[in-house]
């Protein structure tokens, strides 16, 4: 490689361009994530490894691949770029009702309560603010994380998010039977396979039906289904129905307050295992910013959903809590 070139100044925009390509070893993918063409993501990473006269790609490569001495550089510009993002976060966000813009995934479980309220609250706290509101699954929303597609989201999942996430956990939310009011099958009969009521689950594709398989196996128990749903309202219709019994959580029964006469809920048999409602950002996200959303998601979660679980299910009380 050449001797490096001193009469350029290094930009931070081909530092970022950079760690972008590194993860995604695609020039079309980097160009899609920063709005710009190809040839100027070309063009920009060429200046970076001229102006520091090493090679940081291999050339020869089809897509091009980092380097040694690359794979060293962004070790080490990667803590220096995310101290810059998250001071630029917190300057733009010190005053947070003059904060620009705000991006939130949210996972669906909440859309029709919780998030309403967190949306109102957030543009009377932050007027001058443009917002971005995304509703989709966990693993979608932490992808998009990871992408910076989004500031924050608020996700289900029992799994660490990556290394290069921050979470914040919000809640406990643990598994619990529900079935029809009118069946006449003992718990144990369904859960161990001998009620000829079936099990109806959540899509295979889900994180929750993956932590309900995996608790299933660990008990040494395989449950035959004929109903596969990714949708909790249309499960909790088919259960209140009798066409069957499922696995599920207080916070998604409390979504379906219309079947509620028509479904029992039982806590789950043996050793119980639970999910956990949290919080995520971006290592630069502002944290003036998280704790206003963390604060808000749960003030109205108390308010909306564990208050009344609580009251009607006084035996979740020590089980379906806020986390400190």
């Amino acid at each position: 490689m050449a001797t490096p070139t001193l009469n350029k100044e290094l930009s931070l925009k081909w530092l970022e361009l950079f760690q972008i390509y590194a993860r995604t070893l695609s020039l079309q993918a980097t160009a899609k994530e920063t709005g710009l063409a190809v040839s100027t993501v070309s063009h920009h990473l060429r200046n970076l490894e001229e102006h520091l006269g090493v090679a940081l790609f291999d050339h020869t490569r089809r897509p091009m691949v980092i380097t040694p001495t690359g794979q060293t550089y962004l070790l080490n510009i990667t803590q220096a770029l995310q101290t810059i993002r998250k001071a630029t976060a917190e300057a733009s966000a010190g005053n947070i009702a003059n904060a620009s813009h705000l991006r939130i995934g949210t996972i669906e479980d909440l859309d029709s309560d919780v998030t309403p309220e967190l949306a109102v609250y957030l543009s009377q706290s932050m007027p001058d603010c443009r917002f971005l509101y995304t509703s989709a699954t966990s693993s979608m929303i932490l992808q998009m994380l990871r992408q910076r597609e989004l500031d924050l989201g608020i996700v289900a999942s029992p799994l660490k998010p990556a290394n290069d996430l921050i979470d914040w956990p919000l809640l406990r939310d643990p598994f619990v039977v529900v079935l029809p009011v009118s069946t006449t099958s003992s718990l144990p009969d369904l859960v161990e396979g001998r009620s000829r009521l079936p099990f109806l689950q959540f899509a295979s594709d889900l994180l929750i039906a993956g932590q309900i398989a995996a608790q299933m196996r660990r008990l040494g128990l395989q449950l035959p289904h004929k109903f596969e749903c990714g949708n909790n309202q249309t499960l909790m219709a088919m259960v209140a129905a009798g066409a069957g019994w499922t696995i599920t959580t207080p916070l998604l029964f409390a979504r379906a307050r219309r079947f509620h006469c028509d479904l029992r809920v039982l806590p789950f048999p043996g050793k119980g295992f639970a999910r956990t409602l949290s919080l995520v950002s971006n290592a630069d996200c502002a944290q003036s910013v998280i704790d206003l959303v963390s604060h808000k998601l749960r003030t109205e979660l108390s308010r909306q959903v564990i208050t009344d679980t609580h009251r009607t299910m006084p035996w979740l009380k020590d089980q379906f809590t806020l986390i400190d």
